[in-house]
């Protein structure tokens, strides 16, 4: 049962199951689709500027297949360090070097949104900045070893151990952190 009828089929071009239950627990009733999409970018970009460019490309990718009746919803999340930004890790080795990186700092986490169909595209983000820990050798094995933390941009889930275990400060969304700024995208979606 959803909460909200709203007057297009949407879809979530995401193959994140935290993405999925955070659409799903905010009331609206979708499908969700996943396409392979390269995620370079420019390398001027910064930021913000990173995760809206991706999420527009992601929903780019779906334009083509769309009904008059479809809205897609896609979104990327940046962690953004020292002026770098940490993407996925591909295995354990980045996974550690990205969590050293980020061990005993504040980083900004950013998630970017797309909303579009056929007529209309409203891209924007959200910015939530995180105080780590100083995370000893040994916990980064324990994470990375338990966890495979190699799905998440920079190496890392606020809801997974290592958030409750070295995350000691967030200003801004949780829910951005997690990847889906809840709070604007509801917003969002009843206005498109």
């Amino acid at each position: 049962m959803s909460l909200f009828q709203l007057p297009y089929k949407l879809i979530l071009g995401s193959k994140s199951p935290r993405r999925q239950q955070l659409l799903k627990d905010l009331g609206f009733e979708f499908s969700s689709k996943y396409l392979e999409v390269d995620e370079a970018y420019p390398p001027y970009l910064q930021g913000a500027e990173i995760a809206e460019y991706l999420a527009y490309k992601k929903a780019e990718a779906f334009l083509p297949k769309l009904d008059d009746n479809e809205v897609i919803l896609t979104s990327d999340t940046v962690v953004w360090c020292n002026g770098e930004s940490l993407a996925k890790a591909e295995n354990e080795t980045e996974a550690r070097h990205m969590l050293q990186k980020i061990s005993g700092r504040s980083h900004e986490v950013i998630t970017g949104v797309c909303i579009s169909s056929n007529s209309k595209t409203v891209t924007f983000s959200d910015t939530c900045l995180v105080h780590f820990a100083t995370l000893s050798d040994e916990e980064i094995e324990f994470y990375i070893k338990n966890f495979k933390p190699f799905d998440k941009a920079g190496a890392y889930g606020i809801q997974e151990w290592i958030g409750m275990w070295a995350i000691q400060k967030i200003e801004g969304s949780y829910f951005t952190v997690m990847g889906l700024p809840t709070h604007l995208v509801a917003q969002a979606l009843l206005k498109f």
